[in-house]
């Protein structure tokens, strides 16, 4: 004959539960080596959920538990969801631009850096880079984010290109960065995300030469500011 259990067993066994997993978390970011892989494993678990179910609808408890670790994991280490879903933007930002620690000595390299982008796609992290860049979220916070990494990665693209913020006479160079940005994601949405052909199935050679043109076009002719009337 089974014996009762006492009343409220099942809350405290749960609550003891996840005492053990925090626990275990807090010897995870102590860890060091596996603190940086599980950092690395939420934001593309939360970039996949914010880019294919909206900020919203996403809950830190669902990304919590698509690696596998507690919630209160992530609340140390983001401290919020706005504070993961901008580390995910700032993944996003790095991996389009690459982080390279010096200027590129010419604007062809810059220009090279774009065309790459594009020959390179589609992968599997593509869609959902643009989903997040290019989707707007409904949520004020999330889209301030948003809005301030795609400025983020135009400033970046226009100093490259010769545009200083101590300079007006560069002024111009940030919209022709921004046009160059907007041209780069457009073509990678249509091959990695829409699969639209011909551009789908386009090779390196068959994209590099007419990038290079409207790359040229824009960021070229960014370091000559406009004659005025």
């Amino acid at each position: 004959m089974a014996v009762p259990r006492p009343r409220g067993a099942f809350a405290i066994e749960r609550d003891m539960s996840n005492q053990i997993d925090e626990t275990a978390d807090d010897e995870l970011i102590r860890s060091g080596r596996d603190a940086e892989a599980t950092t690395r494993a939420l934001v593309r678990a939360a970039r996949r959920r914010f880019a294919t179910e909206g900020y919203r609808a996403t809950t830190v408890r669902q990304i919590a538990a698509d690696v596998g670790v507690n919630v209160a994991l992530i609340n140390r280490i983001f401290v919020s969801k706005d504070g993961l879903f901008e580390a995910c933007m700032l993944r996003t930002s790095s991996e389009l631009d690459a982080q390279q620690p010096t200027r590129p000595a010419t604007i062809e390299a810059v220009i090279e850096r774009l065309i790459m982008h594009v020959v390179n796609a589609p992968n599997g992290d593509d869609p959902l880079q643009l989903l997040l860049l290019l989707r707007s979220s409904g949520d004020e916070n999330a889209d301030r984010i948003r809005r301030r990494t795609l400025e983020h990665f135009t400033e970046r693209l226009a100093a490259a290109a010769g545009w200083s913020a101590d300079d007006p006479a560069t002024e111009h160079v940030l919209l022709r960065a921004q046009l160059a940005i907007a041209t780069m994601l457009g073509v990678v949405m249509l091959r990695a995300s829409a699969v639209a052909e011909p551009v789908a199935s386009a090779t390196a050679d068959d994209l590099t030469e007419p990038l290079s043109h409207v790359f040229g076009a824009l960021l070229g002719a960014a370091q000559h500011r406009p004659a005025s009337d």
